[in-house]
């Protein structure tokens, strides 16, 4: 199969394209490069440097025998999308309504959909399942819901096919390829940052969560283990069983504090990461938590990877070669 992975210049795009080429597909990347690299697109795929907004550029993308879409180009930081949320909204959903207007003006009609766990917003039980209710409290989830709530509406009007993936905190690393971002605000890479010397120390935003130790719980899910997720719903979409529309949590079902996380981290690094404490941000829920029940039992898909000191161990490894 032909397969176009848009944001395939990112951590979590280039991973799934890589695993695409070796399962014997070919890939065309489309990415801006705004906060991708090209040197996390695989080799042996096509690359396009474009906007998803260019509608002419994606529809001739499309055109050359493209057969399904994998979806990931967006901004992600939650935080940001609290201060700038017309950026959000312009850059992650009008811009996928421009990727699906030139979908269906091609013919091409599955997609896999980079989705969030940031849908759910505060959920009123944990692990959260797919059919708690959706109230997102920042606009980040809220440019995610909407492009569900489209997709939505074109499945039901067009037939057209699709899986929407609700993920929520991604980690670890592969050989050669590994979590970074530009700016960086994730997490583990920030601890690790602060390991290797490379920062003052790690911030904790806000102690007085309703948890354990007044931090935030977060489920982690090795990049790998998502991307194998990804590659799953797209060989099963076209399956009439199926009815052309899935969605799907992906997480480990295990919730780990920061705290929690930041001591694991000093455990398989050996380093004392220096914390300073900070008010809460603004739209950051207590826990988020996923139940993955529904794609195990439905598709047999399990994470390999999860226990967060396997995650951390394999970030760590990469993370100390980025900067040899």
């Amino acid at each position: 199969m032909k397969i176009l992975v848009t944001g395939g210049a990112g951590y979590i795009g280039g991973t799934v394209a890589g695993l695409l080429l070796a399962q014997g597909h070919e890939v065309v990347v489309l990415d801006n490069l705004k906060h991708g690299k090209r040197a996390m697109v695989p080799a042996d795929t096509e690359f396009v440097e474009a906007e998803l907004a260019d509608r002419e550029t994606v529809e001739r993308v499309l055109r050359g025998d493209i057969e399904a879409v994998m979806h990931f180009a967006a901004l992600i930081e939650a935080g940001e999308s609290m201060k700038v949320p017309e950026i959000y909204f312009r850059n992650n959903t009008s811009s996928t309504l421009t990727l699906l207007e030139a979908m269906l003006a091609t013919g091409v009609n599955r997609l896999v959909f980079s989705s969030t766990a940031a849908v759910y917003g505060e959920p009123e039980k944990t692990p959260i399942a797919e059919d708690a209710k959706l109230q997102p409290t920042n606009a980040y989830g809220e440019s995610k819901l909407l492009v569900e709530h489209m997709l939505t509406w074109l499945h039901r009007c067009h037939g057209f096919k699709y899986a929407s993936l609700r993920y929520f905190n991604v980690a670890g690393a592969m050989p050669g390829r590994g979590e970074a971002h530009e700016p960086e605000s994730h997490l583990i890479p920030l601890i690790l940052d602060a390991a290797l010397g490379r920062r003052a120390s790690i911030k904790i935003f806000g102690t007085d969560y309703p948890t354990a130790d007044g931090t935030c719980i977060r489920d982690y899910i090795h990049v790998h283990d998502l991307a194998q997720a990804h590659l799953l719903a797209l060989q099963v979409l076209d399956e009439e069983a199926r009815g052309g529309r899935l969605i799907y949590n992906l997480g480990n079902g295990q919730g780990f504090s920061v705290r929690e996380v930041i001591e694991t981290a000093r455990k398989v690094t050996g380093c004392e990461i220096p914390v300073v404490e900070e008010p809460r941000r603004p739209g950051d829920p207590a826990v988020l938590v996923a139940s993955s029940e529904k794609i195990q039992k439905e598709l047999g898909w399990a994470p390999q990877h999860a226990e967060i000191e396997d995650i951390l161990t394999s970030a760590w490894e990469w993370h100390q070669q980025r900067y040899a």
